[in-house]
C-alpha cells in the first residue's frame, strides 16, 4: 500500500473514531441527565411524604443523619456538622436498627 493512501486511510479511521466517542458522550450525558431527574423526583415524592407524615421524616431525619457525611450537605437539612470521632455509614445505621 502506498504511503499516502496508508495516511489517508488512517485520518478517516481518526475522524471516525472521533465520531463514535461524541456519539457515546451523548448518551453519557443523556444518561446523567436522566438520572439526575430521576434522583430530582424521587427527593421531591420522599420530602412531600415526609411533610405529611411525622413518623416517616422522623425515619427519614434519622436515614440523613447517618448518609450525609458532608457539612454543607447536612447545613442543607438543618443537621449538625460531622464529628470527627463518628463511626463508619454501616455501624451507625445498625445501631439505629437496633
Amino acid at each position: 500500500m502506498q504511503p499516502d493512501k496508508l495516511k489517508q486511510l488512517m485520518e478517516k479511521r481518526n475522524a471516525v473514531n472521533a465520531r463514535i466517542r461524541r456519539e457515546q458522550n451523548k448518551l453519557k450525558a443523556g444518561e446523567r441527565r436522566d438520572d439526575t431527574r430521576r434522583k430530582i423526583l424521587a427527593g421531591a415524592a420522599v420530602l412531600e411524604w415526609a411533610a405529611k407524615d411525622s413518623d416517616f421524616a422522623a425515619r427519614l431525619q434519622g436515614e440523613l443523619r447517618v448518609f450525609l457525611v458532608r457539612d454543607n450537605d447536612r447545613a442543607l437539612f438543618g443537621l449538625p456538622p460531622v464529628e470527627k470521632q463518628d463511626a463508619p455509614l454501616e455501624d451507625e445505621r445498625e445501631r439505629q436498627r437496633a
